[in-house]
């Protein structure tokens, strides 16, 4: 991760201006700059942490209160009829900027939008070994 502040590190710090919409000690939420949707809204920790596993347990639960408390603001403020909540995290998953971020996606009947397994392109063919498998393995890791 480079020594340069990232954008969101630039808005909270009021280096550049952003639409804050949320702020507490730890965490920071303002209106993506290129929303795909009215209210897309980003939560991030205020200190700079690239992925959810560099991120202190308790940044980690201040960031999802903020999007369990914003996200039904948000709706209400845009009329959205839903939300889509996600992260990319890391470049493979298409994090752009190396700064962890939490989208909040406002939604509306017949936007064209698809659901969450719509971005992983075509799906693995695992059989149920290699689900035992997989699964076994994640609860083993401490």
């Amino acid at each position: 991760m480079s020594n340069d502040p990232t954008i969101f590190e630039q808005i909270i710090s009021g280096e550049i201006p952003g639409r804050i919409v949320y702020e507490t000690d730890t965490v920071a939420a303002f209106l993506d700059a290129n929303p795909l949707a009215p209210g897309h809204t980003l939560v991030v920790p205020k200190e700079a942490h690239e992925r959810l596993d560099d991120l202190p347990d308790d940044v980690a639960a201040d960031m999802w209160a903020a999007v369990q408390s914003l996200t039904p603001r948000i709706e209400s403020v845009v009329d959205a009829d839903a939300t889509t909540v996600g992260v990319n995290d890391g470049s493979a998953a298409g994090q752009e900027v190396p700064h962890v971020h939490v989208h909040v996606v406002p939604r509306f009947e017949g936007d064209g939008g698809g659901p969450i397994h719509a971005v992983a392109g075509s799906r693995p063919d695992l059989s149920d070994d290699e689900m035992d498998d997989i699964a076994d393995e994640i609860e083993s890791i401490e």
